[in-house]
């Protein structure tokens, strides 16, 4: 049987395609949400076009608490559909990428005075596994202080009732938003990033004809027409409708959420743990490979979208609540090793706080046809990606419409040639940490990381490592990563291959230095950079490290 190709990215084929069509459909906004409508919509064989402004995955979709998670916190506001479609949505994407979205248990410990009670945790998990068609081993469990402290020994025995013992699923979010666009370029959709959206052009009837973008790279302005215009751009949405006189008294309520990494070695937490902080909220610790993160704080923000930074007051509130379950580790300012600060586009309902803001996602419409969405979780990227193109075909005539298909990416497997299981996933990485051994890198870790990030597309970086000749086994791996990130998955920057393709900046900070500029070195021949392209490249990362490792006064 003949082998698939892999799925490719490539930026100079799509430039030439958006130039010579007319689209049924142009999404602005390259994060989750715009790439999962792209492959909803070129699946069903629509014309699509994707552009981004700056890299894909770059805003909010690189910044979530990287869980495909129902939601346990919803159901005690009632939102009962919310957590019914993202608990069965967990389900769905797992075996859509199961070496990107894997099962993580989650342990929520039981204290005196807690968010949660013992009964109503364990009614709240059996109806969140109800709502969730959850079966076998991923039931919830119910654990006594002995059972507890033997999953999670740095919990604090003193206050520990018990706890509740659920599922819910890991993912890398960056990875995920690139593996469904390269998966709609698959499909026929016209992928670009580093393509600004400057202004909207209308016909006489006042309707968008087509948009105005800005190359980055090539600084040329490029007209791109369609039949819809989609606005699927987080923080951004309403910066747009105001580019198109459409906002309204409906708008956005933007978030703030800040995550912190520590060493494994500070922080060696055997188990996930979703727990409760002092004023009422709760957040999440979860061990990932060399690191454990924590997250996330829930507040206001009216500052500039486009850096977004963390403050010592976000450090302060998350080293008080970990140290607060965790008395044991007793972590503090210069244990953590990076972090990130993201927003959350949520809807704006008068008199509430942010962490009681519904995550559910809404679809604004205007006179001169933008479709806009906003809301709404990583989780629901699908959902979302289905109804939004369900309202475009609402535009149509029934004779276009009869042309487009029904969606079905509950079916589309993210990668052409996937791992089909768990099972299969640790199969696979197993026999890759033989392959890394005899390639001269022991570290099991690789092994994990290369796996959960690529998948089999792995493969072909490992073929693609023989061809370099350095000793340093971790350098010929790192070049022949970039590689992969240049030619199959439009990398166009530092920034894209360390903290969007790899998840360096986060996960394995120490990395970016060691190897820079041996990456700076191959990006320039590959991309062809200049002296003042290379300047510039080298200020940008310096920001992103500064911001990754330092704590502002202010926004």
């Amino acid at each position: 049987m003949k082998t698939k190709p892999f799925s490719i990215l490539n930026r100079a084929k799509q430039i030439k395609k958006v130039t010579t069509q007319k689209f049924d459909l142009v999404i602005i906004g390259g994060g989750v949400t715009g790439a999962g409508i792209a492959l909803d919509a070129a699946s069903r064989g629509m014309k699509t076009c994707l552009i981004e402004k700056n890299d894909f995955a770059s805003g909010t979709s690189n910044k979530s608490t990287k869980l495909i998670h129902g939601g346990l916190r919803y159901l005690k506001q009632l939102e009962i559909g919310l957590v019914k479609e993202s608990g069965r949505e967990r389900a769905i994407v797992h075996k859509l990428a199961p070496h990107l979205v894997i099962p993580e248990k989650m342990l929520l410990p039981l204290v005196e005075g807690g968010t949660y009670g013992k009964m109503m945790t364990s009614i709240g998990l059996k109806v969140y596994d109800l709502l969730a068609s959850v079966e076998g081993d991923d039931r919830r469990k119910m654990l006594n202080k002995t059972e507890t402290l033997e999953k999670e020994p740095l919990l604090d025995a003193k206050t520990i009732l018990g706890s509740g013992y659920y599922s819910e699923y890991r993912t890398d979010d960056a990875r995920l938003t690139i593996e469904l666009l390269k998966k709609a370029s698959e499909f026929g959709a016209t992928i670009l990033n580093y393509c600004e959206m400057q202004t909207f052009n209308y016909n006489t009837r006042k309707k968008i004809k087509s948009v105005a973008c800005l190359d980055h790279n090539s600084e040329e302005i490029i007209n791109i027409t369609s039949r819809n215009f989609v606005s699927a751009t987080g923080p951004w949405v309403d910066v747009l409708r105001e580019k198109d006189a459409s906002r309204n008294n409906k708008h956005l309520h933007l978030t703030k959420g800040v995550h912190i990494v520590f060493p494994f070695e500070k922080f060696p937490l055997k188990q996930s743990v979703y727990f409760d902080v002092a004023d009422g909220r709760m957040i999440f610790a979860i061990p990932r490979g060399r690191v454990t993160y924590v997250g996330t704080t829930d507040t206001d923000y009216f500052g500039d979208l486009e850096h977004v930074v963390t403050t010592k007051a976000d450090i302060n509130y998350l080293l008080e609540a970990v140290n607060a379950a965790f008395p044991k580790i007793n972590l503090h300012e210069n244990d953590i090793e990076s972090n990130w600060a993201g927003l959350r586009p949520l809807i704006h309902e008068a008199e509430k706080d942010p962490s009681e803001l519904s995550r559910k996602d809404e679809i604004f419409i205007s006179d001169s046809g933008l479709i806009s969405i906003a809301g709404g979780k990583l989780t629901g990227y699908r959902k979302m990606a289905h109804r939004v193109i369900d309202v475009v075909i609402k535009t149509m005539t029934t004779k276009q419409a009869s042309k487009f298909k029904e969606s079905y990416t509950e079916k589309i497997a993210l990668t052409t040639q996937e791992i089909i299981s768990s099972k299969d996933v640790k199969t696979y990485q197993k026999k890759l940490q033989q392959k890394l051994k005899k390639a001269g890198i022991n570290d099991a870790y690789f092994s994990w990381y290369l796996t959960s990030t690529y998948g089999k597309q792995t493969d072909i970086i490992l073929k693609k490592m023989q061809s370099f000749t350095n000793k340093n086994a971790e350098l010929r791996l790192i070049r022949a990563e970039l590689w992969y990130g240049i030619h199959f998955e439009m990398v166009n920057s530092l920034s894209d291959f360390f903290v969007r393709r790899t998840g360096r900046l986060y996960f394995n900070i120490s990395s970016i230095s060691k190897f820079k500029n041996a990456v700076i070195k191959d990006c320039t021949q590959y991309l062809n950079w200049d002296a003042t392209r290379i300047k510039k490249e080298k200020e940008i990362l310096n920001l992103l490290l500064k911001d990754a490792t330092h704590f502002y006064d202010k926004e």
